[in-house]
């Protein structure tokens, strides 16, 4: 069941940001965070799952629902998280970040975004691997 949890967990993170703009209108990281109960790794996480899914998009420093404009952002980086991955086999945020020269919140919203392809397996609370 592991490998479900992660993929799950992204799911349900994206969910509860889209009830919160849904509900609230466009918000900021911070508003997200405080109405949707989320820590800013799940949001990130979330937001990159919804850009996937082609429902968010952002202006500036503010989230809304709609086609999403992040798709060459996060989709690059997702597309640095699955070369590392397939290379290391399995990686911790910190290799992550370091090995693909990008923040904390660019690798959560990556990994989202590779959680809602299906793609990638999150073993405990420190490692991902590419599904086989």
């Amino acid at each position: 069941m592991l490998v479900r949890k992660g993929y799950t967990s992204f799911g349900d993170n994206a969910g509860k940001i889209w009830h919160s703009i849904s509900n609230n209108g466009k918000q900021s990281i911070d508003e997200i965070v405080k109405n949707a109960n989320l820590n800013t790794e799940e949001i990130y996480s979330g937001i990159g799952w919804l850009a996937r899914e082609d429902k968010i998009k952002k202006n500036n420093q503010t989230y809304s629902l709609g086609n999403t404009n992040l798709t060459s952002e996060i989709g690059s980086i997702a597309g640095k998280v699955y070369k590392i991955l397939d290379i290391w086999e399995e990686a911790d945020i910190e290799t992550l970040k370091k090995l693909a020269n990008e923040n904390n919140e660019n690798v959560y919203s990556a990994l989202g975004w590779l959680a809602r392809e299906d793609k990638i397996i999150h073993e405990d609370e420190n490692k991902y691997s590419l599904k086989i």
